[in-house]
């Protein structure tokens, strides 16, 4: 699977890279991951939460960076998730900010049925880029992830509040909107 996203983020090109770069940052807007450790000055160990309560890890090499520019890194090893990706950072024609240009491609678990699975269940991996890129706009922006009051908890939240089909009431709950 190949996946692309932009978003022009109101701060420096340097300073979205720098921000990026300290991977430890990047669970704090990329909502299914769980940690990135460094391991190396262009090694990390990646951990990240996966459909049906699941967890997945991969080791990653960064192969090709340009300071303030570009980084570009693989997985290793025998991952999870075989993956690899390209983040730009070009400087916005206003000067001022930084479109921020993702190519992620993966191989997702259990191959098309695996993906149909996941869609199914509300891990569509084009929209978790486009959401994890809104989020990385906001952290830079604001300082952190912004929430609504019916969702203060964020990524939390998908185990606080899980879907469930409708159905009609019960008679105590009929009853309690009678005396209401």
């Amino acid at each position: 699977m190949e996946l692309t996203a932009t978003t022009t983020v109101r701060k420096p090109s340097q300073e979205v890279y720098a921000f990026w770069r300290d991977l430890g940052n990047l669970p704090t807007f990329m909502a299914h991951l769980e940690e990135v450790r460094s391991t190396g000055g262009r090694t990390s160990h990646w951990s990240a939460s996966a459909p049906f309560g699941k967890s997945v890890e991969w080791d990653a090499e960064i192969v090709d960076e340009v300071a303030g520019e570009k980084i570009a890194w693989r997985s290793t090893g025998n991952p999870d998730v075989p993956n690899a990706g390209t983040v730009r950072f070009v400087p916005a024609p206003d000067g001022v900010s930084t479109e921020v240009h993702v190519l992620l491609t993966y191989d997702i678990p259990g191959g098309a049925v695996g993906k149909a699975v996941a869609k199914y269940f509300g891990e569509e991996p084009h929209q978790q880029l486009d959401d994890d890129l809104r989020r990385l706009k906001q952290v830079l922006e604001t300082g952190e992830v912004l929430r609504s009051e019916g969702a203060p908890w964020g990524k939390r939240a998908r185990k606080e509040f899980p879907q469930r089909p409708a159905q009609p009431l019960s008679d105590s709950e009929l009853a309690k909107g009678a005396d209401a």
